[in-house]
């Protein structure tokens, strides 16, 4: 396995006007939500040996455990040194509406609701500020300027430092930037999902918005890990995922083991491949990698080390080539909420 060790990760900005961050985030929902139970003891450690391996972006929603994703977070800063501590970056999604038994309802972007989402954040997050804070969701019954405009109101007070955004097409990211600074915007980029690229990526890059990638490793699908036969844990997203269901399944790892010959023939883990792939899509790019367990994160980290030329880059389309992937990324009703596909 590919590893990096004592050596400084490198760093990539947040679009033209955000932050210096590693150049590979820490997406921590896995550790509260969606995937069944984690160990919280080896989540704090995970998140603590991604700030001490040099990691700075650690990614998160309000809704992500309903508030225990951001409590984990403030209790592995708190018991953090204070030098690792005080180069986390935190990047926060909030406006997810939810019932007590968990489902979802939609989303809130009024500009009252996102100043009272920020305020519950800062206080279970043990902050005064958050660096990037970003509406999960378009409210499809609010403006985004007004969203916006109330996040920039949150930085002219010092409570945000930047603006995202999430999952938006190209019009509505057009229309967010014309009303304050984007920093980046935060959307589902991998090997098996690359909608972005037609029209998202290009206008991102006109208007100089940089992209924080999550599922690059499409929640497991493509890590190399994922077997056919793999019992998942109640409530684990993926059990309703339409990509890990029957013949969907089966056509997808067909593609993980065509990746995992071109893996092997560099030296690499599938996940370094699929983690290396995206981050040589461009230096504007912040793939989120969602160990959350040690292991997982030493071999994402591995990624960095991952040389990939125009012949490796060619031989990893041909094994899993755009649009080869079978299901869609969500189910149809929260396909429904996104605003990246209409």
């Amino acid at each position: 396995m590919t590893t990096i060790s004592n050596t400084p990760l490198p760093t990539r900005t947040l679009g033209r006007t955000g932050p210096v961050t590693s150049a590979l985030g820490l997406g921590c929902m896995g550790m509260s939500a969606l995937y069944g139970e984690a160990d919280r003891g080896e989540s704090i450690a995970t998140i603590h040996a991604a700030l001490d391996a040099g990691m700075t972006l650690l990614d998160t929603g309000d809704f992500y455990g309903m508030g225990h994703n951001e409590l984990l977070i403030n209790e592995a800063l708190r018991t953090a040194p204070a030098a690792l501590r005080d180069r986390a970056l935190t990047s926060v999604k909030f406006g997810a509406l939810r019932t007590v038994e968990g489902g979802f309802t939609g989303y809130d972007g009024r500009p009252e609701a996102v100043k009272n989402f920020l305020a519950y954040s800062l206080q279970r997050l043990g902050r005064d500020h958050i660096d990037v804070y970003r509406i999960a969701r378009v409210d499809p019954d609010v403006p985004i300027e007004e969203t916006v405009g109330a996040i920039a109101e949150a930085v002219e007070a010092g409570h945000v430092r930047h603006i995202g955004l999430s999952e938006v097409g190209a019009e509505t990211l057009r229309r967010a930037a014309a009303v304050a600074p984007i920093t980046d915007l935060q959307i589902e980029y991998s090997l098996i999902s690359r909608g972005i690229e037609k029209e998202i990526l290009p206008t991102a890059r006109e208007l100089g918005i940089g992209i924080t990638a999550y599922g690059v490793l499409s929640r497991g699908l493509i890590s190399g890990h994922f077997t056919r036969d793999r019992l998942l844990a109640p409530g684990d997203f993926r059990g309703m995922s339409p990509r890990f269901q029957g013949e969907n399944l089966q056509r997808n790892l067909d593609l993980v083991e065509a990746l995992r010959r071109v893996a092997a023939s560099k030296g690499v883990t599938v996940a370094q491949a699929a983690i290396a792939w995206v981050l040589a899509q461009g230096e504007d790019i912040v793939p989120l990698v969602g160990a959350r367990r040690r292991d997982r994160l030493t071999e994402a980290l591995g990624a960095l080390a991952v040389e990939l030329d125009p012949a490796d880059l060619a031989a990893i389309e041909e094994a899993v080539p755009a649009g080869a992937a079978a299901g869609e990324r969500y189910p149809e009703a929260q396909m429904a909420h996104l605003d990246s596909e209409h």
